[in-house]
C-alpha cells in the first residue's frame, strides 16, 4: 500500500439512477425504485475507487462482507451519492463506514462494508485462474 492509506480517508461517488438499477418484481403498475443490489454495487464501486489510489501495481481489493440497511425508496432518474470512510485497517482487512443519500438529502442507506487487499496474481493462481 502507498502512504496515506489510513483510517479517516474517504471518498464519495454520485450517479444518476437508470431503469436497469430499478426493481421490477412489484409489477408494471408500480413505479420502479432504486434497488438494494444497485445500492450495494455503488458502495462497492466507491470503496474500490478509494482503494485504487493507494494500492501498488498488482494489488486490488475484494469485498467479503456487506452489512447495509436500505432505509428509503428512491425514484429511478434521481441522483444518489455514496460516501465511504475507512474506519478500520487491520493488516490487509479494511472496514468502511458507508452511507447513501438521494439528491433530495434523504439518507437511503447506511452500514459497513469490508474489503481485503489482495495480490491479484496470487489470488488468481489460488483459484486456478492463471493459464
Amino acid at each position: 500500500m502507498k502512504p496515506g492509506f489510513a483510517p479517516g480517508i474517504s471518498e464519495e461517488m454520485t450517479i444518476t439512477t437508470t431503469p436497469d438499477m430499478g426493481i421490477t418484481h412489484l409489477g408494471p403498475d408500480v413505479p420502479s425504485m432504486y434497488s438494494t443490489p444497485s445500492m450495494v454495487s455503488l458502495i462497492e464501486g466507491t470503496c474500490v475507487r478509494l482503494i485504487t489510489r493507494y494500492v501498488e501495481a498488482g494489488e486490488q481489493s475484494v469485498g467479503f462482507r456487506v452489512d447495509v440497511k436500505h432505509l428509503a425508496p428512491t425514484a429511478i432518474g434521481k441522483q444518489v451519492t455514496a460516501r465511504v470512510a475507512l474506519r478500520e485497517l487491520n493488516g490487509r482487512r479494511c472496514v468502511f463506514a458507508v452511507d447513501v443519500h438521494s439528491e433530495d438529502g434523504v439518507k437511503i442507506g447506511e452500514g459497513i462494508h469490508e474489503r481485503a487487499i489482495i495480490d491479484i496474481a496470487r489470488f488468481a493462481a489460488a483459484r486456478g485462474l492463471t493459464p
